[in-house]
């Protein structure tokens, strides 16, 4: 994929674990195509009951998956299951039993991005509906969401200081997602260039 994106909210069909469906570019906006997407800020309906009652569907699926799993593999921990705006989050965290195998983690997260998938496929067979649920294993995904916080508002306040732009090192689409999030809060524009692996995020002055 070698188009050039800009978008606060991306997206990137072309990743296997991060699996959403292409959406239409805007005029003037093109969209970085990834799972990682959320609703659009301008005309996105928010989740309504039914979809939050399919939402925690998902996640009772996914936790039953994942328990399975766990057993099989003979492995300790417990899911905790939510809602988080427009999709279910479910984890693996530690249990009275035990810790959670960080092998569930895997280098860079990349265990727990093949876990994710397999998880949003079966919960896809029993519901009939593309899952866009995310999962975290031990905290991974909280604490790099974190570090990338504040990678992100350095980036911003450096871009904001000298009205130059900002390129950003390659990262994840979870990752990138978290910047374009931070970046249009703080009121400017990003943008997503370059192919995985070397995608990253680029902020541009206001």
């Amino acid at each position: 994929m070698t188009e050039q994106d800009t978008s606060p909210v991306e997206q990137n069909s072309s990743s296997l674990n991060e699996g959403a469906e292409q959406g239409a570019p805007a005029p003037d906006v093109t969209k970085d195509v990834a799972d990682d997407v959320t609703a659009s800020q301008s005309g996105a309906d928010a989740p309504t009951s039914t979809s939050a009652s399919l939402l925690e569907r998902e996640g009772e699926v996914a936790a039953d998956f994942l328990e399975q799993l766990l057993d099989i593999a003979d492995m300790d921990g417990d899911i905790d299951v939510d809602v988080d705006g427009d999709r279910a989050a479910v984890a693996i965290v530690d249990s009275e039993e035990g810790r959670v195998s960080r092998r569930l983690v895997g280098t860079d997260g990349k265990v727990l991005e093949a876990l994710q998938e397999l998880t949003r496929l079966a919960v896809q067979a029993s519901t009939g509906e593309r899952s866009r649920l995310m999962l975290d294993v031990a905290g991974f995904r909280a604490e790099r969401r974190a570090a990338v916080v504040k990678i992100a508002q350095a980036a911003i306040d450096t871009v904001k200081s000298t009205g130059e732009k900002v390129a950003m090192n390659p990262m994840t689409a979870f990752e990138r997602k978290v910047v374009h999030d931070e970046v249009l809060a703080a009121g400017l524009m990003s943008e997503s260039e370059g192919v995985e692996p070397q995608r990253h995020v680029v902020i541009l002055p206001a």
